[in-house]
């Protein structure tokens, strides 16, 4: 990268080799069997397309009057979002963003001066080292530990942590583990004094009730807190850009004050999105229906064929969220794994490592995926790993 521009860009921008294979095979038109779908609007749902249109032509949308932290009609029917799941979240502890990655970076500027650090999980999400790049802010990762159920490694944790340390981010369910945080792991976490981000964008997709779950920490905390959600997961509309931040905790006044600072700088939320937010998430029951049917069939198709085909492969325990974590053996590396399924079989999955994952082998499917398509690709995955090459 020239000197001209600034060392956040100083990524690499080079094609990794699934993406060079991937442009490839398109180019010679293979049908690709795509089990890393997460785009919602691709998953074969059925919109409810005249509730949707509608709700985007309110003539109030004509006259530009922002709110830094979002207007009070669609604060309103956030808070309800929340009421409905039996949280207690007054509009006043809300603030609007266009997503949930602005979330992050509306925090970062909130919390942290460049170089600070914020603690993330590991594995999880990979976007985590850009947000924080682009605000100048350092990384360092906590690790999850896996014993048939994922759990935090708070010994670890608490290693990690120090003077520079600012904020830690939990994500709940995980992505992609799927794994949510329990009431035990919540009380460890306030122990540590410091402010809790928490991405619950997937917590309305569980699989099963577990009474000692935590699904959301929206509600009034004893540390400063940070709920984050949003229309791309919940509504299955990532197209609309609109999400929110839920304040709770010490400090959380102040902090609101702060961030309503920052959001008034960018005013970046669309006032017809805002305004259709209340029939938006109205829409988004029998959406989030069929998410929830899709993601539950794909994976209970994943369990069954495992054991039928007597395979050498191990779904992970999963609790909630859009995927699976299938681990193959380890007779070659992820990325040969990924590599081969893609030249030879024409189905594209992602590596254990392009999420941290700390040893080998996982492939990470999403549940998101069309079920056809989802479970021929799996049979050209358990046919490959039965007998590899």
């Amino acid at each position: 990268m020239s000197r001209v521009f600034s060392s956040r860009l100083e990524w690499d921008a080079h094609p990794n080799p699934l993406s060079t294979l991937l442009t490839e095979k398109r180019a010679q038109g293979a049908e690709i069997l795509d089990l890393t779908e997460s785009n919602p609007t691709r998953a074969a749902l059925n919109y409810p397309r005249e509730e949707l249109l509608t709700a985007l032509a309110d003539p109030r949308a004509l006259t530009y009057d922002p709110d830094p932290r979002g207007l009070p009609s669609a604060r309103e029917a956030v808070s309800a979002y929340y009421a409905e799941r039996s949280v207690e979240v007054s509009p006043s502890r809300i603030l609007l963003t266009a997503s949930t990655s602005e979330a992050y970076s509306y925090l970062f500027k909130l919390l942290t001066n460049p170089g600070d650090e914020i603690l993330v999980p590991r594995p999880s999400y990979p976007l985590f080292d850009y947000l924080a790049a682009m605000e100048s802010v350092a990384v360092r990762q906590y690790p999850l530990r896996y014993d048939s159920v994922w759990h935090i490694d708070f010994p670890a944790l608490a290693s990690a942590i120090t003077p520079l340390t600012r904020a830690i981010v939990v994500v709940n369910p995980n992505n992609p583990t799927g794994s949510y945080l329990k009431r035990t792991e919540w009380e460890h976490l306030q122990t540590f004094g410091l402010p809790i981000f928490s991405d619950e964008v997937f917590s309305d997709f569980a699989f099963s009730p577990d009474p000692q779950r935590v699904t959301t920490l929206a509600r009034q905390n004893s540390v400063l807190t940070f709920s984050m959600s949003g229309l791309s997961k919940i509504a299955g509309l990532p197209q609309m850009k609109l999400g929110w931040i839920v304040a709770g905790g010490s400090d959380h006044a102040a902090a609101l004050d702060g961030l309503e600072w920052i959001a008034d700088t960018y005013l970046s939320v669309s006032t017809p999105v805002q305004l259709a937010l209340p029939r938006l998430l109205t829409a988004a029951r029998p959406v989030q229906e069929q998410i929830r049917a899709q993601t539950r069939s794909n994976l209970e198709h994943l369990r069954k064929n495992l054991l039928t085909a007597a395979s050498p492969c191990r779904c992970l325990t999963i609790e909630g969220g859009w995927y699976a974590v299938l681990e193959v053996p380890r007779i070659r590396s992820e990325e040969d794994w990924v590599l081969q399924l893609l030249a030879e079989k024409d189905v594209l999955v992602q590596p254990g490592f392009f999420y941290d994952f700390e040893s080998e082998a996982f492939l990470v499917l999403s549940l998101l995926t069309p079920p056809a398509i989802f479970a021929e690709g799996l049979r050209r995955i358990l046919e490959s790993t039965a007998s590899p090459a």
